[in-house]
């Protein structure tokens, strides 16, 4: 028997939607994402983590079950921001380098407008806290029209770099100041809540706002206060084994997974054989549940300011006529060793491989949509199982705003699709989505998917609906389907200034790059 398909069926029960495309007011909009966060790290997503505020949202909205992203961090903002692929707008791989090359000039580019630009001109009041990570590295200390505030930000607090200390964010922005002296008890995730929640009770109520909140959290390093460490240690002593098949029978009763399938370990990502929780040291099990329960720490303080966020957000009686959007940028990863492997083979469970790679565990995220009672859109604790990506939040922003493209740019040809169309419909989109990061490759069409490690290997097919864990390559099976999506993969690589594919190792790239293009300011 064939189970059900995660990928091509829809199944939403007393769901009505009743948007009104001339809606006098519009609504709110707190678009939220954490960095590095796995599928299955939300309460509502099948963890042990306490996350009661976020899966408030859930329950009385809608969650997907397959929503995609870019696999890394600094694309899949890119792609968030602007509504497109991230190599069309100059975001193809790092903000570490300006290659001087159409799709990966280390940043978004001037050509395409932001989300805060669009819904700036469409009357919104637009404000930013958190990770920007879109403007290249060598423009940090002088602003280059590509900081926050210069594409769409009213205000803005928050660091523009793409990883590094909680407790010495840098470089750290207030607008477009640079913030040197930190409090002793500085924080950086609360630091951003506070300044989320410090806008919204600056907001004129009366007028729209659109909110970003853009959480470094749980990316590495493992930073947590030691109380708040402690308060998670117990529950992670089980290990990672244990919790996989807790997490996975949740799933299945959440709906996420349907009822039939079995948990897959992924062995071939540990070269052979994934250890099992009795074959570490003592030495490394104390570690991982350390490891794991200050992880567990950085997403409970996350989740205790949306909190906050939410209640100032009811304080000021704009929260009936709010949309919340949550998600993460890209999977868990494995850049903490192997220990912090282990640890994101439980964060992305069921799915195989992890950040940086277009396997499902890289590039799925969880996405939840909740309404608001005024906004008109009825879906409490609603499930939708249509593919959608990280280039939809953008259409689906302005869809929710009754907003235009600005005029002053000529490209408004949107890939992405707005989401209101997909969560009532009875049969599932046939969308093709497409992939690409460090010469990792994928194309989604339907049930089937295309997928590479890197250039250097050959392309994996996999049937999405008989084997949705990315368990088996069927590609010497069915010749004529590789050939057909390699085509349509490569068709879409050539019009997005993907190629040519590099294949350089991390500082190679860097200095490669610098050498033959000194000028890292990002400027024409």
């Amino acid at each position: 028997m064939i189970h059900k398909t995660l990928l091509t069926s829809l199944f939403i029960s007393n769901i009505t939607v009743a948007v009104q495309a001339q809606a006098d007011k519009q609504p709110n909009i707190v678009l939220i994402m954490c960095d590095d966060m796995g599928f299955s790290d939300l309460g509502c997503y099948g963890s042990e983590i306490h996350t009661p505020n976020i899966d408030s949202l859930a329950m009385n909205g809608i969650r997907f079950s397959q929503f995609k992203n870019t696999g890394r961090s600094c694309p899949s903002r890119a792609a968030l921001l602007t509504g497109r692929y991230q190599h069309e707008v100059g975001m193809g791989w790092m903000t570490a380098v300006d290659e001087h090359r159409p799709g990966y000039r280390g940043q978004i580019s001037s050509e395409y407008p932001t989300v805060a630009e669009v819904m700036k001109e469409n009357g919104y009041h637009t404000y930013m806290a958190g990770k920007w990570h879109v403007t290249v590295d060598g423009a940090f200390d002088a602003p280059n029209g590509n900081f926050p505030v210069q594409r769409g930000f009213e205000r803005y607090y928050g660091c523009l770099s793409g990883g590094g200390s909680y407790y010495k964010p840098k470089p750290l922005y207030d607008n477009m100041t640079k913030v040197n002296e930190l409090p002793d008890d500085y924080y950086y995730t609360t630091a951003i809540s506070d300044s989320a929640v410090s806008f919204v009770r600056q907001h004129p109520s009366d007028e729209p706002m659109f909110l970003y909140v853009a959480h470094y959290a749980p990316h590495l390093p493992l930073h947590a206060p030691a109380e708040r460490v402690e308060q998670c240690m117990e529950r992670y002593k089980v290990g990672y084994d244990e919790l996989r098949r807790l997490r996975f029978e949740k799933q299945k009763k959440l709906g996420l997974i349907p009822e039939g399938m079995e948990l897959p370990v992924h062995h071939r990502e540990f070269g052979g054989k994934r250890p099992a929780w009795n074959e570490l040291t003592e030495k490394q099990r104390q570690q991982w549940v350390k490891d794991m329960a200050t992880y567990a720490a950085m997403i409970e303080i996350v989740d205790e300011g949306i909190g906050r966020l939410v209640e100032e957000i009811r304080r000021k009686g704009m929260l009936e006529n709010t949309v919340f959007l949550f998600l993460s940028d890209n999977g868990a990863t494995l850049e903490g060793g192997y220990l912090g492997k282990l640890m994101a083979d439980l964060s992305n469970t069921p799915y195989r491989s992890y950040k940086q790679w277009c396997y499902q565990g890289g590039i799925s995220t969880p996405f939840i949509m909740s309404c608001g009672d005024d906004v008109g859109i009825d879906s409490k604790g609603t499930l939708c199982r249509q593919p959608a990506h990280i280039i939809d939040i953008l259409p689906t922003c302005m869809d929710l705003a009754h907003a235009r493209y600005p005029r002053r740019f000529s490209h408004s040809d949107l890939p992405g699709e707005s989401l209101l169309r997909f969560i009532n419909e009875e049969k599932c989109q046939k969308r093709i989505l497409y992939f690409e990061h460090q010469s990792s490759c994928a194309v989604i069409s339907g049930q089937w998917k295309l997928v590479r490690n890197n250039r250097n290997e050959p392309w994996e097919l996999i049937d999405l609906e008989a084997d949705p864990f990315e368990m088996n390559d069927v590609s010497l099976q069915y010749p004529k389907k590789v050939a057909k999506l390699e085509k349509l993969w490569n068709k879409w690589a050539e019009k997005h200034h993907v190629f040519p594919l590099e294949n350089k190792p991390w500082g190679e790239r860097i200095d490669y790059y610098k050498k033959q293009n000194p000028d890292q300011s990002g400027r024409k």
